[in-house]
């Protein structure tokens, strides 16, 4: 696979992933986004802030600085604060995309084979990536499991729902769509 062809399939990928999570959070109210389901839990809006400052970390000056930047507190990212909304969570979740999917489209397709920093540890860019595809889709999968459980009997489904494979398999384009 050429380079720009792997770039162009990560940020796919990623967009798919942001909006699985978009689909996930519409299905619940506001109330539901802060709830958790115990003591130990993150609600759906402590993954959206943690991702948001992963991102915000990550992502910025990244070729040029180590990705866990001396500003980030992580810890923070997973505590409600009296100020944390669900606008303004949603607005740094926005910020935290917008930064890694311009930092994407940026790369040069020969830095993949450069090294990038992160807590300490030299990747090479691909890695770097790759480290973060991984984390990002543990995270929104995460997020449509709670916003499955919390919306209950008015969830629909953001893939193929059970018994209908073979719709899929019959015309998958225009059945994907409806969803």
């Amino acid at each position: 696979m050429k380079p720009e062809q792997y770039q162009a399939d990560v940020q796919r990928e990623l967009r798919r992933l942001k909006g699985r999570a978009e689909q996930a959070i519409a299905q619940v109210s506001e109330e539901n986004f802060f709830q958790v389901l115990d003591p130990e839990s993150n609600s759906i809006a402590l993954i959206f802030k943690h991702m948001a400052g992963n991102m915000r970390s990550r992502w910025r000056d990244f070729m040029a600085s180590d990705a866990e930047k001396p500003d980030r507190n992580r810890d923070q990212e997973f505590i409600v604060s009296s100020s944390d909304t669900q606008g303004k969570v949603l607005e740094a979740w926005e910020e935290g995309w917008g930064l890694l999917l311009d930092t994407l489209g940026e790369l040069k397709p020969e830095a993949l084979d450069s090294r990038v920093m992160i807590r300490g540890e030299s990747h090479l860019v691909v890695q770097a990536i790759g480290r973060e595809v991984i984390h990002y889709a543990y995270h929104v999968g995460q997020i449509v499991l709670l916003a499955k459980h919390l919306a209950g009997t008015t969830w629909k489904p953001l893939t193929i729902p059970r018994g209908r494979s073979e719709d899929f398999k019959v015309a998958p384009k225009p059945y994907l769509e409806e969803l």
